[in-house]
C-alpha cells in the first residue's frame, strides 16, 4: 500500500514547513530563515534553521535535516505513511492509495477515532457549560484543576443519564460499542458506558483520542472510584501511556520519562512546569509500555510506590534494562504522597524527588533496611537477610558484589567478605534450582508455603481458590495467609495485626521475586497437606471413616493429573477444614 504521489504533494503544499514545525518549536524570523532551539538535542543557542522556500530544516548543532515529512516522522515517531496521514488529517486532505484506498481496518479505525474525538469534545463542553456539571467543576477546582487546566487536558463530565452521549453523537450502536462508549443493556436499550463521572480522555502518542478514564465525585455511592474504558479495536492498555502525546517532545529532549500511576499525577507534574510525565492506564507497567518508551527516551523514572513494583516484578525490570537498554530509577516521593498532591503542597520537593531519583535496586535495598528498627544482633541479621535477598535478584555479579559491600558498611558489619560470600551462595542456590519455585532468599522459611504467599502478592485470585489456611503446617505462614486474606492487598493493615515473627515473614514475602504457576504451586501444597493429615490418622476407626479416607487418597492421586477436576480440589479443601475443626473441637 502507498499513498498517491499527487496527494503527498497536496499535503506538502497545504502549509509552509515553518507552520508545521512551529507547533513543536518556537521559531523566530532570521532573514530568509526561521531559527529556534533544536528539538532533537539539548542546546541553549539556536542552531535549528527552517526555510519555507525550500521546505527544509537543518540543525547545525546535531546535523538533523530533512523535509516536513521527515520532521514529523522524527518528532512523532511515525513511519512515512503515518507522517503523511498525520499531516493530512490536520489540513483536511483526503488521501487516495495505490491499492484502491486504505485497507478496511485502517478506514474503520479512522471512523472510530472520529467518533472518539466527538465524544471528547461533547464531554468537555458539558463540563465547561452544563448546569449539572457544577459539582464536577467545584471538585476539580478543589484539586487545583481550574478551567485552564481542564481545557488543556480536555477534561469532561459524563452526566447521570442513561444515553445522553449516544443520543448526542448519533453514531450507530455498533460504532459506539466498538469505541467502548456504549453497550446494549439487559432491556435491549443502548446505554452510555460512563455516567456521573469526571472524564479524563486518553490519547495515543500521536494525539488521537482512544479511551477514557472516569472518576466518580466524592460522596458517590458507586464503589468503583475509577472506571476505565475496556480495550477496543483502537485501544490497548498495555501499549498506551496517558499524557505521552503532551510529553513526548520534552521526553526526547531530556532523554528521560517519568511514569506515574494516575491521570491527576501527570496533570500535577504539568502544573508545575514539568512536562515529561506519563501514566499507565489502570494496569502495571509492561514490556510493551517500555518498548513504547524506548522510542522516545532511554531513562525511566518511576514516580509511584516502587515497593509495589518490586513485588514480583524486579526480574522483569532487570530484563528490560538489559534487553531494551533502558535505565530504571525511582523518585523518592516524600511523605507517602502521590505526585498529584505534592504538586500542590510541595512542588519543589516533587521536582527534587525526580532530579535525585535512585537506581531501582538501591531504592529497594534502602526501603528494606528502613522498614524495621535495627537495634539488636538478631534484627541486624534479619535486615541483612532481607536486603541480600533483594540484591541477589540482580543478574550482574559485579552489581551484586558492589551492593553487598555497601550493605555491610550501612549495617556496620566489618567483615565485608562474609557478606559478599552470602550473595554468591544465594546465587548458587538460585542457579541450582531445577524443578522448584522456591525463591532465592536467605532465611529458614523459604519453602513451598513461602512461595504460595509470595505468589498471592502478585496474583491474589489465582491462588485463593486453591489454598485455604489449613494447608499451612507452619503457624507463622498460616497467620500471614489469614491476614492477607482478610485485608487482601492492604498490606499495611495486614502487618498491623501480626506478631513480630509473622511481620518479619510478611516483610520478606513482600520483597520476594517468585516464578511459578499459582495453580500448580497451590495444588502441590494442597497435596502435601492432605498427605500429611492422612499420615496422622488412626487406622482402627469406623468403616465410614476408612472408606472416606480411601476416597480422599484416590482424589489426592488425581491431583497429579494434567487436568485436575475442580470438584476434587473443593472436596479436599473441605475435608481438611472438617479434620481441622474436629481436632480443635
Amino acid at each position: 500500500m502507498a499513498i498517491v504521489d499527487d496527494d503527498i504533494e497536496r499535503v506538502r503544499a497545504a502549509q509552509p514547513i515553518s507552520a508545521v514545525i512551529g507547533n513543536y518549536v518556537t521559531l523566530k524570523r532570521a532573514g530568509r530563515n526561521f531559527q529556534g532551539l533544536c528539538p532533537f538535542h539539548g542546546e541553549k543557542t539556536p542552531s535549528f534553521n527552517v526555510r519555507d522556500e525550500t521546505g527544509r530544516y537543518k540543525c547545525f548543532g546535531c546535523g538533523a535535516s530533512g523535509d516536513v515529512f521527515k520532521f514529523v516522522q522524527e518528532v512523532e515517531r511515525l513511519d512515512f505513511v503515518g507522517a503523511v496521514e498525520h499531516l493530512a488529517a490536520k489540513v483536511g486532505v483526503t488521501l487516495n492509495y495505490t491499492q484502491g484506498g486504505p485497507p478496511r481496518d485502517r478506514q474503520r479505525n479512522k471512523e472510530l477515532l472520529e467518533v472518539m474525538e466527538r465524544a471528547v469534545e461533547w464531554y468537555h463542553q458539558r463540563l465547561l457549560t452544563a448546569p449539572d456539571a457544577k459539582a464536577a467543576r467545584d471538585y476539580l477546582r478543589s484539586r487545583g484543576l481550574s478551567g485552564d487546566v481542564a481545557r488543556q487536558f480536555r477534561i469532561g463530565w459524563a452526566p447521570d443519564d442513561w444515553d445522553a452521549l449516544s443520543k448526542a453523537l448519533g453514531a450507530s450502536a455498533e460504532m459506539m460499542r466498538d469505541c467502548g462508549l456504549a453497550f446494549t443493556n439487559s432491556r435491549g436499550r443502548q446505554q452510555d458506558s460512563f455516567r456521573a463521572r469526571v472524564m479524563f480522555p486518553i490519547f495515543k502518542e500521536s494525539g488521537e483520542a482512544v479511551a477514557f478514564g472516569g472518576r466518580v465525585l466524592p460522596g458517590s455511592s458507586d464503589p468503583a472510584k475509577y472506571k476505565n474504558s475496556a480495550e477496543s479495536k483502537i485501544y490497548a492498555k498495555s501499549k498506551t501511556l496517558y499524557g505521552l502525546n503532551w510529553a513526548k517532545s520534552d521526553v526526547v529532549k531530556a532523554d528521560e520519562i517519568v511514569v506515574c500511576e494516575g491521570y491527576t499525577d501527570v496533570i500535577g507534574f504539568h502544573r508545575i512546569g514539568f512536562t515529561r510525565a506519563v501514566a499507565t492506564c489502570g494496569t502495571a507497567l509492561t514490556e510493551d509500555h517500555v518498548r513504547l518508551i524506548k522510542r522516545f527516551a532511554n531513562k525511566v523514572v518511576l514516580a509511584f510506590d516502587a515497593d509495589a513494583a518490586g513485588q514480583g516484578a524486579a526480574e522483569r525490570f532487570y530484563e528490560w534494562e538489559k534487553k531494551l537498554a533502558v535505565q530504571v530509577k525511582v523518585a523518592r516521593l516524600s511523605g507517602g504522597k502521590d505526585p498529584g498532591d505534592l504538586a500542590g503542597s510541595d512542588p519543589q520537593g516533587l521536582l527534587d524527588s525526580v532530579n535525585n531519583a535512585e537506581e531501582f535496586l538501591a531504592f529497594r535495598v534502602r526501603r528494606s533496611i528502613e522498614s524495621q528498627k535495627i537495634d539488636t544482633p538478631e534484627s541486624k541479621e534479619r535486615a541483612l537477610a532481607r536486603a541480600l535477598a533483594i540484591i541477589n535478584e540482580h543478574p550482574s555479579e559485579f552489581v551484586r558484589r558492589d551492593y553487598a559491600s555497601a550493605l555491610a558498611e550501612t549495617l556496620g558489619i566489618e567483615e565485608k567478605a562474609d557478606v559478599i560470600r552470602r550473595v554468591d551462595k544465594g546465587l548458587d542456590r538460585r542457579m541450582a534450582r531445577v524443578e522448584t519455585s522456591v525463591p532465592m532468599q536467605s532465611g529458614p522459611r523459604e519453602n513451598a508455603e513461602f512461595v504460595i504467599l509470595a505468589l498471592m502478592v502478585n496474583d491474589f485470585d489465582a491462588v485463593t481458590g486453591i489454598v485455604s489456611e489449613e494447608v499451612f503446617a507452619d503457624e507463622s505462614h498460616r497467620r500471614v495467609f489469614r491476614a492477607m486474606m482478610q485485608h487482601r492487598n492492604d498490606f499495611k493493615r495486614a502487618e498491623a495485626e501480626l506478631d513480630p515473627d509473622a511481620q518479619e515473614l510478611l516483610s520478606r514475602v513482600l520483597v520476594a521475586t517468585v516464578e511459578g504457576d499459582p495453580r500448580k504451586e497451590g495444588i502441590n501444597l494442597l497435596r502435601a497437606a492432605v498427605r500429611r493429615e492422612l499420615a496422622r490418622r488412626v487406622t482402627n476407626t469406623s468403616p465410614e471413616v476408612i472408606t472416606r479416607d480411601r476416597n480422599i487418597r484416590q482424589q489426592v492421586e488425581r491431583l497429579g493429573d494434567r487436568d485436575v477436576a475442580e470438584s476434587d480440589v473443593s472436596d479436599l479443601l473441605a475435608w481438611l477444614y472438617d479434620v481441622s475443626s474436629a481436632v480443635e473441637a
